[in-house]
């Protein structure tokens, strides 16, 4: 209708000068052809009701990509933090080991534990990491002026600490819960652990240590996802548009990459991401955990924890331990996360 009416408009006024009787004929007909219009026409797509919901539909569609992007790899997640942190009851097993281990000791759902808290914490995570790209991006690009890749990696890096901040309590909840082993039990479930951390580790001060590694290592690896998936996206659509491409089915003028070209692009992304970032992950575990460990007197700050994990357990065995299964994790959870925002996208009319 929009379309319509501005070439309407447009087309009106470059008509050249007419008698008076001929106008008057004409603007008559001009209100019946308009009056025909509004009634034949549907109601515009981006009426106000609609748009008063474009923050909920994008919040719903990130926080359904995290959900189930970590749902995805929930297992591994769990054995990657009791290798980076080295659980007495694991430590002195690899990762396919450990991934055998766990079930026998504490049951197949020992697979699973602290994944309550994740799902509790990723919900807000991705609907906050993935609106906040998409409004870091245009704010950098109309207020600022920054263009081309530049803002794919500054607004990544800014979304990926901005989520951080807003979750970062129930981080620290679920890596605590997911380090206890059957039988060896601090907290009984998500409420008792705030209450515990709460009253015994300085309060809400308690809920944030480690925070600092946290958003220096988000930083480079928010950002670099978020910059190698979009440029990978942007690249293959303006080569191989054909072959990499297709239609929206929410918006056929918009042009999204096909589901398994999008599974590989997220992965890469991930994949990349997480190699430049994967020690400051390890310190930010170990100081999150805190006096859950028989040696956190050594991992109060960011440069103290590396130097103690470097000079300890080395650059293979401490800094980089568990990196392998972090790829396994790494690859099919990036790709599972954009493929997924780029499907809600579609099912919420978000193009």
């Amino acid at each position: 209708m929009l379309i319509f009416t501005c070439t309407f408009k447009v087309f009106f006024f470059s008509l050249p000068p007419t008698h008076t009787h001929t106008h008057t004929h004409t603007h008559t007909h001009t209100h019946r052809v308009m009056d025909v219009a509004a009634v034949s026409s549907p109601p515009a797509i981006s009426s106000p009701a609609k748009r008063d919901y474009y923050w909920l539909r994008s919040f719903v569609a990130g926080g359904v990509a995290g959900c189930c992007a970590k749902s995805t790899i929930a297992p591994l997640d769990r054995v990657k933090i009791l290798l980076q942190a080295q659980n007495p009851h694991y430590k002195h097993l690899g990762v396919l080991s450990t991934l055998k281990a766990v079930p026998q000791k504490e049951g197949f759902l020992g697979l699973y534990k602290g994944n309550g808290a994740m799902m509790v914490r990723i919900f807000p995570y991705g609907a906050i990491q993935f609106m906040a790209f998409d409004n870091y991006k245009k704010l950098l690009s109309k207020q600022i002026g920054t263009s081309g890749h530049i803002h794919r990696l500054v607004a990544g890096s800014m979304a990926g600490m901005t989520a951080v901040i807003c979750t970062y309590p129930l981080d620290v909840i679920r890596a605590r819960l997911a380090f206890q082993v059957t039988g060896d039990h601090r907290y009984t479930g998500i409420a008792n652990a705030f209450h515990t951390i709460y009253l015994k580790e300085g309060g809400v001060l308690g809920f944030y240590r480690g925070l600092t590694p946290t958003l220096i290592g988000m930083a480079p690896y928010a950002g670099f996802s978020f910059f190698t998936f979009g440029t990978l996206k942007s690249l293959g659509l303006k080569h191989f548009p054909e072959l990499l491409g297709r239609p929206s089915s929410d918006n056929p003028d918009v042009l999204i990459l096909k589901p398994q070209v999008n599974l590989l692009c997220g992965g890469v992304a991930g994949a990349i991401a997480q190699t430049i970032s994967y020690p400051l992950d390890v310190a930010r575990r170990r100081m999150q955990l805190g006096s859950v460990l028989p040696d956190s007197e050594k991992c109060v700050t960011l440069s103290k924890t590396l130097t103690y994990v470097y000079k300890k357990y080395g650059i293979k065995k401490g800094l980089y331990r568990g990196l392998s299964l972090n790829y396994i994790r790494c690859v099919p959870s990036q790709a599972v996360a954009f493929t997924t925002y780029e499907f809600m996208k579609q099912f919420l009319h978000l193009n």
